[in-house]
């Protein structure tokens, strides 16, 4: 289908991502300049659809956005009340005391226990009102550039079979078009991908490291309900090679929020986060939360954990990259919503100025940014991640206290990475296997029916979204090397090897895709392609998540 087949639409503002960056960035780009026309696309079916957080929020950047956002009705109804962070060994945890002092990144005084999907729905109701136009389901797969600048995006045709032809319900895709461009589609978005490589952005910068948090939501009886108890724990069952650690938050009605989170950094092929996730909540500090409740959802999604040393270039000719899609998550604080906001709110009052001076490139925003809060927050714990890397977990854990409270986040040096995650895997031979006990099906399960509680849904005859490059380098990589970690990583079942004993060959069940993006990131070989699905396909992720 030609691109002159395609419907055409015209705005001064398009932004590609429907969570708190994009948001946040569409709400200010209208109290700015109430005539500038601003559209936002959504992939998933409905804002917040896609969105998976812990989530403790910080309300340092809603504050500067929307100073009344209590009155509002923004639900944000469950203050952190008690906090612990634990050291675990196999049996035993042990608290760190005087969490303030030791760790003052990781404070939950002020903060707000949420599901990040709802303050995010409730986000895209002020903005509709200020007269944001907000199109859910449209999955945009291409990056429109003309004379070398961004012009826009194109959502991907539709009713294409996976043979390539083009079904009974054919429709061609759909350009939207716009002065400036903004890319808020969290970590490792496609479209991003695309900008960075045209454009070059990561010259000069760290390479990128990722980890994966994978989360579920439990129900639980009323007398075990804790609201506002943040609880944290690193240790076991990581070695101290490996960067990761759970979380468990009481909020709401009777519900936990219960996850762990793994760098992507890690060597061992063998290691599948998913069921390190369900071993943890058989340790005595996080059993006692979860047994005799139920498991409501399920959910997994890559974070950028590179921090200052990592951020790419922010603009380029016709727009700009904001949110977790630039990597301004505050790792060691565990938050990113806050940052993503502020970072929305510094472009959209960049892509003003450059309007009203006709500028292609809104250049003022990355001044904009390094005079921010925003920039001296992670500046200030720039050197805590790579430390827990270059270290390991326990050196690097007293290195983050000296850092926090002696240094104060100044030292005059700045650690960094030097691998992407992708280069970290050993050998198979060179691995030892865990021994991961089988799911009870009452505290812990398997990712099939985890995958279910997702609501995840793509239609059938559809493209396959994740594309492997070149089948020949998996059997020769992936699997004569390292034994298909993909079968381990990814949380949602979507590789499995068939003929594993004669003729080795990866089958992709694209249609348990949570979109996490993980294999993207972790293939040794960089041979997997993680693409947008057509239409609204995914996960729908329910309240609470």
């Amino acid at each position: 289908m030609s691109e002159a087949e395609r419907e055409s639409m015209s705005f001064d503002v398009v932004i590609v991502g429907g969570g708190p960056a994009g948001l946040a960035a569409a709400i200010r780009l209208r109290q700015l300049s109430p005539q500038t026309s601003v559209c936002l696309i959504e992939k998933g079916s409905e804002i917040g659809a896609h969105i998976v957080s812990g989530a403790v929020i910080e309300p340092r950047a809603l504050s500067e956005l929307l100073p009344d956002w209590k009155e509002r009705g923004a639900p944000l109804n469950t203050p952190v009340a008690t906090e612990d962070m634990l050291f675990l060994t196999e049996t035993r945890s042990f608290r760190v005391p005087a969490l303030d002092k030791f760790m003052p990144h990781m404070a939950n005084h002020g903060n707000y226990i949420v599901s990040l999907g709802e303050v995010c729905r409730w986000l895209a109701s002020q903005a509709e009102e200020l007269g944001v136009e907000i199109y859910p389901g449209f999955a945009a797969s291409e990056v429109l550039i003309e004379n070398n600048r961004v012009v826009g995006v194109a959502t991907g045709d539709m009713g294409i079979t996976r043979d390539g032809k083009q079904g009974p319900n054919y429709q061609p895709g759909m350009e939207l078009r716009a002065t400036y461009t903004l890319f808020a589609e969290g970590c490792r978005g496609s479209l991003t991908k695309q900008v960075m490589q045209h454009y070059d952005l990561r010259k000069g910068v760290d390479p990128q490291t990722y980890g994966l948090g994978i989360k579920e939501v439990w129900e639980v009886p009323p007398e075990k309900h804790r609201p506002g108890l943040v609880q944290h724990s690193f240790g076991w069952p990581m070695d101290d090679n490996t960067y990761g650690g759970a979380w468990l938050y009481h909020f709401g009605e009777n519900l936990v929020s219960y996850g762990f989170v793994i760098g992507l950094d890690y060597s061992n092929t063998w290691l599948s986060p998913f069921d390190e996730m369900q071993r943890v909540k058989q340790h005595p500090a996080f059993r006692k939360h979860l047994e005799g409740g139920r498991r409501i959802s399920y959910g997994a999604r890559a974070l950028s954990e590179g921090g200052l040393q990592a951020i790419p270039r922010l603009t380029f000719p016709g727009g700009a990259l904001t949110g977790d899609s630039a990597g301004f998550l505050n790792v060691p604080k565990i938050k990113g919503t806050h940052t993503a906001m502020k970072s929305g709110m510094l472009a959209a009052e960049a892509l003003v100025d450059a309007m009203s001076t006709e500028r292609v490139e809104p250049a003022s925003y990355v001044q904009l940014i390094k005079e921010s809060w925003l920039w001296d927050e992670l500046k200030s714990v720039r050197n805590i991640r790579p430390a827990f890397a270059r270290f390991g977990m326990k050196k690097g854990a007293v290195y983050s206290a000296i850092d926090a409270m002696l240094l104060k986040g100044r030292a005059p040096w700045t650690l960094h990475f030097r691998h992407q995650d992708n280069e970290e895997l050993l050998a198979a031979s060179l691995c030892e296997k865990p021994a991961y006990p089988k799911p009870d099906g009452k505290l812990t399960f398997d990712r099939l029916s985890s995958v279910f509680l997702s609501n995840t849904n793509h239609e059938e005859d559809q493209p396959v979204h994740l594309r492997v490059k070149n089948q020949g380098l998996w059997r020769t990589v992936n699997w004569d090397v390292f034994h298909s970690p993909e079968s381990r990583y990814c949380p949602a079942g979507v590789y499995e090897v068939v003929n594993e004993t004669s003729e080795p060959a990866l089958h992709i069940n694209a249609q348990n895709c949570v979109h996490c993006k993980t294999c993207d990131i972790k293939d040794p070989a960089q041979n997997i392609d993680w693409t947008v699905p057509e239409g609204s396909g995914g996960p729908n992720y329910p309240a609470g998540m």
